[in-house]
């Protein structure tokens, strides 16, 4: 490569005559009469030479190379001056009105939902910042790059189309200055420069020769260096292409993925150089070992070097392009005239037409260069961007031909620049108008889909292709919608034609010329061939005896229905623009239908006769014959004919359609088919089809289809049931349902199956017919508007329950605009209840919107109707109303569809109802059933409603509706004949119908309403409202109501007396025997929780301190506990099997105050006996407080090692570290506490006074130091049962009372041993080892910080030391103490000794060695806790196991917690810090003048290195406020090791009695400074040697490392109240071992803010040998491996724990409905919430990271889970 890089400089020099300065160079160019010719020579000669080393290169020298003898000449040739004068000048000599900002992937966009014309319309962060649609209803997406911001485009924003950058006003200081003209010299230099620049561009872009330049290059002498280059595909998988290349090159892991990386990016890299025949055998080598059955080879070609480097230098002289565009207009526009100018002579197109139609084979890195030029030209020039379309659309076809063949994304497909053309307004009517551009775009789509017609010409994808439909699922797409940013999944061409067919005609037209109506009309045309393509297709025969083997493929046929669906109505709505033109088309569609219903006109006919009426029909059922759920065609022309009745144009419809050729029983045909297949389906006739059918009936009625297919299908048959006879209409549905003979003759059946088919067809029917007369809710078939539309849907899906806005809006149809139109009229119909710190926020219903409620919605669905029916039956029997369900008032039908009505009183319609009620009253007949009363009495009050209707709007000889009068006809002329009234009377007496009790009386009370209206006089008013009618009409109804209120009343006042009889009883008894009851509430009642220990008797405040001579009494009680796996009850003893408490260790950085502090990943030569001050790691111990044998817990760990060596998905949690899950809580747990109970220790307090003259804490001192030198006298007795002799003199420890120490059983030493190798296996991170001297001190570690975790967590919670603890923490801690006392019996008292002299090195100089620590960089609640769990093993003896007796230990305690807290005093005031505001105390208190002394004294014995100025009020305070959180620890360790019951005040959240009590407790003076007053001559010493110490000192010079007391409470980071500032932040994150312009995933750690590249292999770390990602690695440090990441693209926040284990969890931004917003799918702006916030913080400081991991992966188990590694 040396060799290479030498022969490369040679060549540098190998043209002398070339001018050495660019502006000299410059020059010279200038004086040769032939530029283009010149310039080619100029870069033939340099270019190979800059990119040499294309395997290995030295990008910065290359940049400087090109800069310096390319670009710059090339400048100074341009401007004819110093190219950065002029550029500056440029740059500042006016703004432009359009932004044009190109988005990079991870860029926040917005887009205004007032104001823009479309969704694909959207800004970049600083021009919405700067515009007034901040203030609207906006959205806003992480944009995936390739789109650019309409800042400054007139047509793309109805109102602020500028920002105030781009103002016109504001951009320039006059109008003329808007636009910087260049001077004719520049101008006439750039026409010189830019074709040929353009030329050699386009020409070594789409350059196929591999191994020759084109003549022009071709000056030198050719080399013989080739590569051999791999290019990118969409097939072959990352580590396919990896593995390739280690085979075929024999080159290292890290190698091959550096070439992988490069080419995903890239698009191409070449791997390997060298002469041709070795590229050849490498080019030959990675195809055949990338080859396989399913798979082609990768793409690999050999290039000459000089052809490598001239394109890769044509993309960079793209990018200078770029540049010099971007600096004005005049450029962008001989850019565009040499891009657009043909050559003359030549067959070949344009260069920008030429580069279109390579695109497809251009690699990705080349793509992103050309299109952005695109970008950067022509579409920020209005004119240009239209004369790019043009070229656009006449290549379309083959453009999308070829993406179709090509495997990339269509992201970077020039085929996805559709959406910047078609969505202006002005350009798509004009390339309507010009080039026909949706026949284009259709003819398109039916020229890449034959392969999918069948032999009837309809569609069939049937063992499609996947990939390739993909694709052609793209075309579409230019349909339909899509937003511009978003990305593409399942059949792209499709979908990109539709997205580009719904671009055209998102906009509709205001005037509509000669020219526009013909070529839309002919786009119509096109559009509607591939409708009758889809007309029928993929029809489907019912299966009969045999299951169906497969099931069908049909979910792309239902996803292109998906698609199609806003085209359909947006060209409806195109249509409805004009009448005339409506006209026409609905002409041609009718045609188009008619065309596929030629079976339909075939001669096989039936006749079906009822009540004397006869239909003549085709003889079909849908039970036999084929049927298709697809019918776009039919449903177009539903669509169409209810514009018309909007528009008035019905009555013109003969005009264009002969009512002859009309045929209506036609065109309700199929649509009606489709219904009764539903039908059927539900009544599972069909189970045998398999589920394909069942999901196709689902989206059939789903919101994302039903609108242009169940919807319309309704629609249809309004319209027949508007233009056919009635009765030969129910007719026809009757004959259809195939239930013709159902109603025409009783059928006897005693088959059950066939019956209840029966039974479901006609509830079927029935609910169709109910939809048919009352679903009127559309605008041109009832008079309503969409605001009533959505209102309407809105109030019945609030009726099933209370709805969050995103499930209200899930539920309701988008429109063109993606809009469901929900806000504008949600508060009408509902009120907002806010969330709390979980869930969402709701709607909820308003009362007087449950008037609305129709119990057949029609867009309901089975679960859904039962649902709201239930609610609102519940609602009304609680405000003790009945239990009616009637219709609301339906709205009045359009003129067009007004005798739909009269289906109601037709004769059929009175003869299915009368047969059903008879069929009720008949106790012999079952082919009925409840729910089909139900919706036959929902018809009668459809019917009487709309009679009751007419009469109060006209008089009653105008009215020609007589429901009331065919109701009321006798069925028959036989003697026992009834009328319909009749049978309802008679229903209301059959006990099995109590239900619809309420609902016949509401019938029959409408029958005498309507009775009234027709016998009243003309001289009615019809202006009475129909408020006031109801009122008047509930009369009958209201003694009835007054009746339930009074029996309701009754009943309260007959519960109320009862009440207050058991009352007055109680008090007499309770009277009556005082005494007892007196005595019993004295007694302690035992809780019946878990673990919960019996309620202490009270205690003296005398009894309530846990250290010293006046210790109180150890509160200890019988504990019988139950165990969880068994359920058998034992009592804890010492000498019982054990018990145990299930258990989490872990470590934990929650306290740390050195964020980040390099932790080993091993802990091998780890000394854990001094924890540093700054709490960096800790080992933290939790229980989930739940109860077991030992026994059982060892046999369901053994049960569940069992289950999962035979589980196939993700493993939950990590057997071989102990893990489980806690058999009732399911939380994760990795070890078990023995459960042990406190022994009672009792002073006699004579004994305690007589010792305390005895032993102070001067002869304490020097005491121990004998026992620990050795200095053993003989052992004098002091004490021989409480009686003695006190003139002893006293040398021994032991003589100041021992006893014997306390023998635990095997069972209980066994879990000991078990917990304690736990906490040093997980604490140390090394193997598990029984004998290892570090157990006990990681023993010691976790009890102190899982002490000091605990109070840190009640103090930010602000809740009181004892009584807020939770049980769980409770139980565990006092667990977790008196395990600790336990574990010492398992360990030799020697090695005890041995960690308890290094501990009592700290405070007692006399012990110190070399390895004693600094005294302010060790934690001093770390060396309390384990020097008084250590202290006993100074009395064991070599024959003898003794223990201090209870009133040494006193002692003892008292005297370790006096040493330390002085050694903790000093340690604050050697730290304190003088910068904080802190409350004045009185100057002259006496704690302050103490502190003051105290301080003048530390000054002389640290030599001046601590200043004696502060304040002695600054002294006392700081003192208190640092000592609190120690006090706090020091009180709940020593009241969990001895049991002593703390003051009230610890109980109370008395923030001023606290520290009072907290003196108390602990044998304390309030005023700190009187310890050492009280011991100075003792301790005098001491402190002169604490504050000598070198190390000491010199940390107090070093004062910024020091930790200061208080420490500091962590918490998560603080967050911008704005989610779109974190969104900008991240788009401008870089990752740090990346220089390309990619975003990667950015991730923001919460524990320190840090934003790392997530889930990339470029940050990938090696961790023990194992690849780990960036966010994993991290968490590895910033939280021993627990940490909280927040997903900024996603708004998702992540918790993970270990290498491999992590869970999803709610993000705290919530939008203004309450609702997070994973993905930003919805778009909506977001706030943070401090309360969710504080809930995160909350499960971080309580430690249940692991515990929430846990439970998210139980409750969704998946078979191939995140590898959570690779973060």
């Amino acid at each position: 490569m040396a060799d290479e890089e030498a022969r490369g400089a040679e060549r540098m020099d190998v043209s002398p005559d070339l001018p050495r300065t660019p502006q000299r160079l410059a020059s010279w160019w200038d004086q040769q009469v032939d530029f283009h010719t010149t310039f080619l020579h100029h870069l033939a000669q340099l270019v190979p030479e800059i990119y040499f080393a294309e395997m290995d290169p030295d990008l910065e020298k290359q940049e400087e190379s090109i800069q310096t003898s390319i670009f710059t000449p090339l400048e100074w040739y341009l401007f004819g001056e110093d190219p950065d004068i002029c550029l500056e000048k440029l740059k500042h000599s006016g703004a432009f009105q359009l932004c044009g900002k190109v988005f990079k992937s991870g860029e926040t966009t917005y887009s205004c939902r007032d104001c823009a014309i479309d969704p694909t319309c959207v800004l970049c962060m600083d021009c919405f910042q700067n515009s007034v649609h901040k203030n609207h209803r906006y959205k806003m997406h992480t944009s995936t790059g390739g789109g650019f911001c309409d800042c400054g485009d007139t047509e793309a924003w109805k109102t602020g189309p500028f920002c105030v950058s781009h103002e016109p006003e504001t951009a320039g200081t006059t109008k003329e200055n808007l636009r910087c003209s260049l001077n004719e010299e520049v101008i006439a230099q750039a026409r010189k420069i830019f074709p040929s620049v353009i030329k050699y561009i386009v020409e070594m872009t789409i350059w196929e020769e591999e191994k020759e330049l084109p003549s022009e290059l071709q000056i030198r002498e050719k080399n013989e260096r080739y590569y051999c280059v791999l290019f990118n595909d969409e097939h072959h998988s990352y580590d396919h292409v990896i593995y390739s290349l280690q085979k075929a090159l024999d080159c290292e892991l890290a190698e091959a993925q550096l070439h992988t990386t490069a080419i995903d990016k890239e698009g191409r890299r070449a791997v390997k150089a060298g002469a041709f025949a070795a590229c050849q055998e490498a080019k030959e080598d990675i195809k055949s070992h990338s080859e396989n059955v399913s798979q082609h080879p990768l793409h690999v070609e050999v290039l000459h070097s000089e052809v490598m480097a001239h394109q890769k230098f044509a993309l960079r002289l793209g990018s200078w392009m770029n540049k010099i565009m971007s600096y004005s207009s005049d450029f962008r526009q001989i850019f565009c005239q040499a891009c657009l100018r043909e050559e003359s002579g030549s067959e070949n197109p344009c260069l920008i037409s030429r580069l279109m139609l390579w695109d497809a084979k251009l690699y990705k890195g080349a793509r992103k260069i050309l299109h952005e030029l695109i970008f950067s030209s022509f579409f920020m020039e209005m004119e240009y961007k239209k004369f790019f379309a043009m070229e656009f659309v006449k290549y379309y076809k083959q453009l999308q031909k070829e993406y179709i063949s090509d495997d990339h994304d269509r992201i970077i497909s020039i085929t996805a620049l559709s959406v910047q053309m078609f969505t202006v307004p002005t350009l798509a009517r004009h390339l309507i108008e010009e080039q026909n551009v949706i026949s284009v775009i259709t003819e398109t789509l039916l020229e890449v889909l034959p392969e999918y017609l069948d032999r009837n010409n309809k569609f069939n994808f049937q063992g499609y292709s996947h990939d390739k439909l993909k694709r052609v699922y793209a075309v579409i797409c230019d349909l339909n919608d899509c937003y511009v940013l978003r990305s593409l999944t399942y059949f792209t061409l499709f979908y990109s034609c539709n997205i580009l067919i719904r671009y055209i005609l998102i906009s509709k037209p205001t005037v509509w010329t000669e020219r526009l109506r013909m070529q839309f009309l002919e786009g119509f045309r096109s559009f509607l061939k591939i409708l009758t393509c889809m007309q029928g297709m993929e029809e489907i025969r019912r299966q009969v005896g045999q299951h169906i083997e497969v099931d069908p493929d049909w979910e792309a046929a239902i996803a292109i229905q998906m698609q199609l669906k806003n085209i359909l109505l947006m060209f409806q709505e195109w249509c409805a623009c004009d009448e005339e033109l409506l006209l026409v088309a609905y002409k041609e569609c009718h045609k188009a239908v008619m065309r596929c219903s030629t079976s339909f006109m075939s001669n096989n006919k039936i006749v079906v006769q009822l009540c004397g009426h006869t239909l003549e029909t085709k003889s079909y059922r849908v039970s036999e014959d084929l049927v298709s759920i697809h019918l776009p065609l039919s449903r177009t022309l539903a669509g169409l004919h209810v514009r018309l009745s909007r528009l008035g144009a019905v009555a013109r419809l003969h005009e264009f359609v002969p009512f002859e050729d009309f045929q209506i029983e036609a065109l309700v045909e199929y649509p009606l088919r489709c219904l009764v297949l539903v039908a059927q389906v539900v009544a599972e006739m069909w189970r045998r089809n398999g589920l394909s059918l069942i999901s196709q009936v689902f989206y059939y009625q789903d919101v994302k289809c039903r609108e242009e297919m169940y919807d319309k299908d309704i629609i249809m048959l309004q319209i027949g049931a508007s233009l056919m006879d009635p009765n030969k209409f129910l007719l026809l549905i009757l004959q259809r349902y195939e239930l013709a003979d159902a109603f025409n003759k009783t059928i006897s059946t005693k088959d059950q199956d066939l019956i209840k088919q029966y039974n479901t067809l006609i509830e079927e029917m029935l609910q169709v017919l109910i939809y048919i007369v009352g679903e009127r809710y559309v605008p041109g078939v009832g008079n309503v508007t969409k605001e009533e539309v959505t209102m309407r849907e809105i109030i019945h899906l609030l009726c099933i329950e209370p709805m969050p806005h995103s499930a209200i809006a899930k539920n309701l149809p988008e429109n063109e605009n993606n809009e469901t139109g929900l806000e504008n009229v949600i508060n009408k119909v509902a009120t907002f209840k806010k969330p709390g710190v979980s869930g969402h926020g709701v709607y909820e219903l308003k009362d007087e919107s449950l008037k609305d409620f129709n119990m057949y919605f029609y867009h309901y669905s089975k679960t859904q109707h039962s649902k709201a029916e239930h609610m609102q039956k519940k609602k009304r029997k609680q405000e003790n109303k009945d239990e009616a369900l009637p219709p609301p008032q339906p709205p009045e039908f359009c003129p067009a569809f007004s005798k739909v009505v009269n289906l109601l009183n037709c004769d059929i319609m009175m003869y299915i109802l009368r047969t059903i009620f008879e069929r009720a009253l008949d106790t012999d007949s079952n082919l009925w059933t409840e729910g089909m009363l139900q919706m036959a009495f929902h018809i009668l009050a459809l019917g009487l409603l709309e009679e009751k209707q007419q009469l109060q709007k006209a008089p009653e000889e105008e009215v020609t509706f007589d429901f009331y009068h065919k109701a009321s006809r006798l069925g028959s002329s036989a003697m026992d004949a009834q009328n319909i009234q009749m049978l309802l009377e008679k229903l209301k007496g059959i006990p099995q119908l109590e239900g619809q009790k309420d609902m016949i009386t509401w019938i029959l009370q409408m029958f005498d309403t309507v009775k009234r209206l027709r016998e009243k006089s003309c001289l009615i008013v019809t202006t009475i409202s129909g408020s006031e009618s109801i009122k008047n009409d509930e009369i009958t109804h209201d003694k009835e109501k007054a009746e339930r209120k009074r029996k309701a009343e009754a009943a309260r006042l007959h519960r109320q007396k009862i009440m207050a009889q058991m009352s007055a009883l109680q008090k007499n008894f309770i009277e009556t025997h005082k005494l007892m009851y007196d005595s019993t509430s004295e007694m302690s009642g035992k809780e019946d929780s878990i673990m919960e220990e019996e309620s202490t008797p009270a205690v003296s405040d005398y009894s309530r301190i846990a250290l010293g001579p006046k210790r109180g009494p150890s509160v200890t009680e019988k504990e019988v506990l139950t165990c969880i796996l068994c359920q058998e009850e034992q009592e804890v003893k010492i000498e019982n099997s054990a018990m145990v408490l299930s258990a989490c260790v872990q470590k934990s950085t929650a306290l740390t105050q050195h964020r980040g502090k390099p932790i080993e990943f091993s802990g091998e030569s780890l000394d854990p006996l001094f924890m540093d001050a700054d709490l960096a790691y800790g080992t933290y111990t939790g229980s989930c407080g739940h109860v077991m044998h030992a026994v059982c817990w060892q046999k369901y760990f053994e049960a569940v090692q069992l289950s999962f060596q035979q589980r196939i998905h993700v493993d939950l949690f990590d057997l071989e570290s102990g893990e489980y899950l806690c058999p009732l809580c399911k939380s994760l747990c990795n070890t078990v506490i023995p459960i042990i109970p406190l022994q009672p220790r009792t002073i006699n307090s004579e004994n305690a006074e007589a010792l305390a003259q005895l032993l102070t804490l001067a002869r304490w001192i020097p005491t121990v130091l004998a026992r620990i030198s050795g200095e053993n006298p003989t052992i004098p007795v002091l004490f021989d049962q409480g009686m003695g002799d006190s003139t002893f003199e006293f040398h021994s420890i032991l003589s100041y009372g021992i006893q014997s120490s306390i023998k635990y059983s095997n069972s209980i030493k066994e879990m000991v041993i078990l917990f304690a190798t736990t906490v040093y296996r997980i604490g140390l991170k090394v193997p598990p080892d029984e004998t290892d001297p570090r157990i006990p001190m990681m023993t010691w570690s976790t009890c102190a910080f899982t002490i000091q975790a605990i109070e840190n967590l009640l103090g930010d919670e602000g809740k009181p030391l004892f009584g807020a603890l939770q049980n769980r923490q409770h139980n565990g801690l006092k667990a977790l103490m008196q395990f600790a006392i336990a574990q010492r019996s398992t360990c030799p008292q020697v090695l005890i000794q041995k960690h308890l002299i290094r501990l009592l090195s700290v405070v007692l100089p006399n012990l110190r060695s070399e390895d004693t620590p600094c005294l302010l960089s060790i934690d001093l609640f770390h060396v309390l806790v384990g020097a008084v769990l250590a202290f006993p093993s100074l009395y064991w003896d070599d024959t003898v196991d003794l223990q201090p007796s209870s009133i040494s230990s006193s002692y003892n305690h008292l005297y370790l917690f006096h040493l330390i807290t002085m050694a903790h005093m000093l340690q604050i005031l050697l730290t304190i810090d003088t910068g904080l505001p802190l409350a004045q105390v009185q100057e002259d208190s006496e704690e302050a003048h103490s502190a003051s002394s105290f301080m003048a004294e530390v000054s002389q014995y640290t030599s001046g290195c601590i200043g004696c100025d502060i304040p002695g009020w600054y002294l006392w305070v700081s003192l208190k406020n640092g000592i609190i959180p120690y006090l706090r620890c020091a009180a709940l360790f020593f009241h969990y090791l001895l049991g002593i019951t703390p003051p009230e005040d610890l109980l109370t959240n008395s923030a001023e009695g606290e520290y009072s009590a907290l003196c108390s407790y602990l044998s304390l003076p309030t005023n700190l400074f009187l310890l050492f007053q009280e011991y100075w001559h003792t301790v005098k010493p001491l402190l002169q040697r604490w504050c000598a110490d070198p190390a000491l000192l010199n940390c107090l010079k070093q004062n910024s490392t020091v930790v200061r007391y208080p420490r500091t409470r962590n918490s998560l980071i603080e967050l911008p109240d704005d989610y779109s500032c974190l969104l900008n932040q991240a788009s401008h994150f870089r990752c740090p071992r990346s220089a390309d312009d990619e975003r990667k995933n950015p991730v923001l750690c919460l524990f320190c803010g840090a934003i790392l590249c997530s889930q990339n292999t470029c940050c990938q770390e090696a961790v023990n040998g194992e690849e780990v990602g960036a966010c994993i690695f991290h968490a590895l440090h910033c939280g021993a491996g627990v940490c909280i990441f927040l997903k900024i693209r996603e708004c998702s926040v992540v918790l993970v724990e270990g290498k491999a284990r992590g869970c999803a969890y709610p993000a705290p931004y919530l939008d203004e409905y309450g609702e997070t917003d994973p993905g930003l799918k919805r778009g909506n702006p977001l706030h943070l919430s401090h309360e969710r916030y504080r809930k995160l913080h909350l499960v971080w400081q309580q430690h249940c990271i692991i515990e929430e991991i846990a439970r998210s992966q139980e409750t969704s188990q998946t078979l191939f889970g995140f590898n959570w590694q690779l973060l």
